[in-house]
């Protein structure tokens, strides 16, 4: 197994058979400026066997996760957390939501390398939207400054009609009209 936090754990949901998608600020730093995190996020779409299965693989001396997180991440479509105890490092697994945002944006993952690490991962446009939707719920400006680095990055290269959709779709007119200020530049 790798001595890469986000290798050890791809390796795992690749050998369970479950779809992923690596988001949050990985994705962000990909995407626009890099930032330091201890944690990855990854959006996941298994079934409620293939997910049973892949926890009660997991090596509990290597890895530690809450049956009861995972149980209640299960019901509200959310999140739950495996600690990678050798890396120090959390990973947060994230339930892909039934909603057409979050089905559109798992449908758009791209197939990428990082470090010579084939790995799929949300779109930058996917990533601002979501970003957008973590500061509309009142994370911290972080996230304002995550969109403001991918636009930064991206240039003229996203695609504007998609992202103004799911903007006005998702009622985050105000938290991305925020972006412009002199704040996040």
């Amino acid at each position: 197994m790798s001595d890469d936090p986000l290798a050890v754990v791809v390796e795992l949901l690749d050998q369970a058979g479950i779809p992923y998608m690596l988001a949050g600020s990985f994705a962000s730093s990909v995407h626009g400026s890099p930032r330091t995190t201890n944690d990855i996020d990854l959006v996941i779409d298994p079934t409620r066997p293939v997910l049973d299965r892949f926890v009660r693989g997991l090596d509990e001396e290597r890895f530690c996760v809450s049956d009861s997180a995972v149980d209640e991440a299960w019901r509200r479509r959310g999140m739950f957390n495996v600690l990678l105890l050798e890396w120090g490092w959390k990973a947060d697994l994230i339930l892909r939501k039934d909603r057409p945002f979050s089905r559109s944006e798992f449908d758009r993952r791209i197939r990428v390398e990082l470090g010579g690490l084939p790995v799929w991962m949300a779109t930058a446009e996917d990533t601002i939207v979501a970003k957008l939707e973590w500061a509309k719920a009142g994370e911290s400006d972080r996230q304002l400054r995550d969109v403001s680095g991918i636009l930064a990055a991206a240039g003229g290269r996203l695609d504007r009609a998609y992202l103004e959709r799911w903007i006005g779709a998702l009622g985050l007119h105000d938290v991305w009209s925020r972006v412009d200020s002199e704040d996040f530049q």
